[in-house]
């Protein structure tokens, strides 16, 4: 079974399925079509990370996030400027241009995942990406949407402006209904699939990025010839009776996650109906404590969030939130299991893309650097050459009777919350997935309580008393994130594909 952000990413992980492919396969296929089905979300140029769980095994992180450039340039000479998107609701500043690329990893990432995992050709693997950039792809609302609000980054070159706009309206992006063509990227992925990611790293694609950066840009053909997807070891949480794996630091959304799940297994939500304001009460001290104890933690030791989990912690933020509930970016995610049990959780981001297309490629190239989610502490105070950290939590659940479970989310900072929302939903009051990823979430970030449409305004209004710092969602909202989730057991084959992003689900019989 296959859920995903875009018919088409997910009709390319089913027909490598269909194929005799694996999970791993499948996520390759979904990973590269998103590429082309999904550009304001994913590309070539972007970073992010695939948790593999095969049947037999050891389960391991395929981490080919964004890496910091190996030397800092003054801001001042780098290509690095604002740009303000419009949401309808808000509007927010980001930083796009050349100044602000990262060493990418999505192609390297691609790459070893098929070697390691998979057991179909790589051409294989490409050639519905191919297909789909090469014949075009319908725009769908949610896609053309995403395409209006970044669009000053879509317009900062002449080249975004040729592939992008629109065939029938002056001055606008390729719309709903219409056809999306990008045969560059049609040929560059074919050349990859024939060549490997030497023609990324070191050859033609390597030599272009490096001339045009070299002026007002960071990374540089050593950034490239460089880069490696590192092997971790998942982060491992025991809820109840279920183990969840998740996305280990350096990286933080796992963590902060699990810190939350934590708290909330130890009590927090016991006896209480999920329609309920109690319910929704703990939700948000969850989240509160959760963004306290992550500046304590960070506080002791700024390179890592890890120290979240330090049982000393963990237990003092228990008491205190067990003690209050008594009282009262662009990113997207593909799950996959497959009929052999092997689970691959896959999410991509691509930030809001940096304006920059590498020549003859048909690839955008990432803002990473240019992402204030990113960097927290103020732009240009990065580490060099490591390996950045990012909220992306592709993560698996497991329990003793063999039921799996593959879910993540895009959201950039709202994907914590939005996964720790679902994670609590499935793992704490056994629902199905289709139930816990539809029903509304809240995101706390900076006092502000974001209350997505769909809740009952009457009995959450004590809630909002106690956050006078509210804004309230009409409906369901890409915002709170996009929760693709499957579920194999015993009982059978489920899952969902969160509309809020756009979602797709395939259960393939086999």
């Amino acid at each position: 079974m296959v859920a995903g952000g875009h018919e088409a990413s997910v009709s390319a992980a089913e027909d490598i399925l269909r194929a005799g492919g694996n999970a791993f396969d499948a996520a390759v296929a979904a990973m590269a079509a998103a590429c082309a089905a999904e550009p304001a979300l994913a590309s070539l140029g972007g970073g992010g990370f695939l948790l593999a769980c095969p049947a037999s095994g050891r389960a391991r992180v395929y981490d080919f996030f964004a890496h910091t450039p190996l030397a800092r340039r003054p801001l001042a000479e780098l290509d690095f400027y604002p740009v303000v998107v419009d949401f309808g609701t808000a509007t927010q500043q980001f930083h796009i241009g050349r100044g602000t690329i990262a060493t990418p990893g999505v192609v390297a990432g691609l790459f070893a995942v098929q070697r390691e995992l998979g057991r179909m050709r790589m051409v294989d693997l490409l050639a519905p990406a191919v297909s789909l950039a090469k014949q075009g792809v319908t725009i769908t609302g949610f896609q053309a949407y995403l395409l209006r609000v970044i669009k000053p980054v879509f317009d900062a070159s002449a080249q975004c402006r040729h592939i992008f706009a629109s065939r029938t309206t002056d001055g606008a992006l390729v719309g709903s209904g219409e056809s999306l063509r990008q045969e560059t990227l049609a040929d560059t992925m074919e050349v990859l699939a024939l060549e490997g990611e030497a023609l990324f790293y070191r050859g033609e694609i390597a030599a272009a990025i490096e001339r045009d950066l070299r002026d007002a840009g960071q990374i540089g053909r050593a950034d490239l010839e460089g880069y490696r997807v590192d092997r971790r070891e998942p982060l491992l949480l025991a809820l109840r009776e279920a183990r969840v794996l998740t996305n280990p630091p350096p990286a933080s959304g796992g963590v902060l996650a699990g810190f939350g799940l934590q708290l909330l297994a130890a009590g927090v939500l016991d006896g209480l109906d999920p329609g309920d304001v109690a319910y929704q009460f703990g939700i948000a001290d969850v989240l509160q404590a959760t963004a306290e104890a992550r500046v304590e933690a960070c506080a002791r030791d700024p390179a890592s969030a890890e120290g979240m989990l330090d049982p000393a912690l963990l237990a003092r933020y228990r008491e205190r939130v067990l003690g209050r509930a008594s009282a009262r970016r662009g990113t997207t995610h593909v799950s996959i299991i497959d009929a052999s049990g092997n689970l691959a959780s896959a999410t991509l981001s691509n930030g809001e893309g940096s304006g920059y297309m590498v020549p003859g490629s048909g690839v955008m190239m990432n803002n990473m650097l240019g992402e204030e989610d990113l960097n927290p502490g103020g732009f240009q105070r990065w580490r060099a050459g490591e390996r950045m950290t990012s909220m992306m939590m592709p993560s698996a659940i497991a329990w003793p009777d063999g039921t799996l479970v593959a879910c993540g989310s895009g959201g950039s900072n709202r994907i914590r919350s939005a996964l720790l929302q679902v994670l609590a939903r499935l793992i704490l009051l056994r629902e199905d997935p289709e139930t816990a990823v539809l029903a509304p979430r809240l995101h706390l970030e900076d006092a502000m309580l974001s209350v997505e449409g769909g809740f009952d305004r009457e009995r959450i209004a004590p809630l909002l008393q106690a956050w006078p710092e509210h804004q309230l969602w009409s409906e369901r909202s890409m915002f709170f994130g996009g929760a693709h989730t499957v579920r194999l057991g015993p009982r059978g084959a489920d899952g969902c594909g969160d509309p809020r992003r756009d979602g797709a689900l395939r259960i393939i019989p086999v």
